[in-house]
């Protein structure tokens, strides 16, 4: 490694009109120039890897984001080791990925081999000296926000958008399902979620979605819930009317009613239906997911019905 820093020792500080660039490719012959000396002002972190490296597939895309993320208060630098191998022993790699980070000439940090996303974000914001905001955090939380309003198309197209920048995000797709749900795409919905990979509907924002899917394929609808809603103003002890109700509240995103409506039947006759009240009532709380409001109430009130 001293090779290297001893080439630039008497020159501390940084040098003028310094490659702008977030990300690139280094070598031996530009180490000095790509990392050295853009390090006097901003850190720069190195990540040395190889063509036959497994785990550098998966980290080196990971550091590329957040690096973005970072917006220019931490740079990137990537060094293939094959191509470079005087500049890898000189750094002493002994295995990749390996990932340096420079700061004012010299290696400050570092870490070896893949790492998750929250860990590389932790490296960076110890580099960074702050936290880094990932703007797709920020959309979906947007879309979300909209998504709850009923504002079904901005939160389909947000979710769109990060799908666009992030494929697999489970988070946008499972909102994506929501919403093609909710505006009544339900053939669309069904023929988009049958072609993904088993391993892929496993996942919690993805599954959650799909128990809305199954829910929504019942065919309840706003007609439902006005004939329900009536039936059960007539006798409430029609315990098919407040199911009815239920599955027609929950079709229209009436969540606190629809919840009631399914407790009413429970308190009444938990057995009823083969337990449908008590079994249709969880799969709403899957549909909405766990922390929802009304999941959250609603399980509540079941241990209250279930163990009063």
């Amino acid at each position: 490694m001293s090779i290297i820093l001893d080439a630039t020792a008497a020159n501390a500080t940084p040098t003028a009109g310094q490659d702008k660039d977030l990300i690139k490719d280094s070598s031996v012959e530009t180490f000095v120039q790509d990392v050295i000396e853009p390090s006097m002002e901003v850190p720069v972190v190195v990540d040395f890897w190889a063509p036959w490296c497994g785990p550098c597939k998966s980290l080196t895309p990971t550091i590329e984001k957040v690096t973005r993320e970072a917006g220019g208060r931490v740079k990137l630098v990537k060094v293939n080791i094959d191509e470079n191998q005087e500049l890898a022993m000189q750094l002493r790699i002994q295995s990749v990925p390996t990932v340096y980070a420079f700061k004012g000439g010299r290696p400050v940090d570092g870490f070896q081999g893949a790492q998750p996303e929250s860990e590389v974000r932790a490296f960076y914001e110890r580099l960074a000296g702050g936290p880094i905001e990932s703007p797709i955090a920020a959309i979906l939380d947007q879309a979300a926000g909209a998504l709850a309003d009923d504002d079904h198309e901005t939160a389909h197209g947000l979710y769109v958008g990060v799908l666009e920048r992030e494929p697999q995000n489970e988070t946008a797709i499972g909102g994506m399902i929501r919403c093609m749900v909710a505006m009544g795409e339900i053939e669309e919905t069904r023929h988009f979620v049958d072609n993904m990979a088993e391993a892929d509907r496993l996942k919690a924002p993805i599954a959650s979605a799909i128990s809305a899917l199954e829910l929504a394929e019942t065919g309840y609808s706003k007609e439902d819930l006005d004939v329900a809603r009536a039936k059960v103003a007539a006798n409430p002890e029609d315990l098919q009317a407040q199911f009815d109700l239920g599955m027609a509240c929950f079709a229209t995103n009436k969540r606190e009613e629809a919840v009631n409506a399914m407790i009413a039947i429970i308190r009444k006759d938990r057995s009823w239906n083969d337990d449908a009240g008590r079994t249709q009532l969880i799969k709403f709380f899957e549909a909405w997911g766990p922390m929802d409001p009304a999941s959250v109430a609603g399980r509540r009130a079941l241990s209250t019905v279930l163990f009063s």
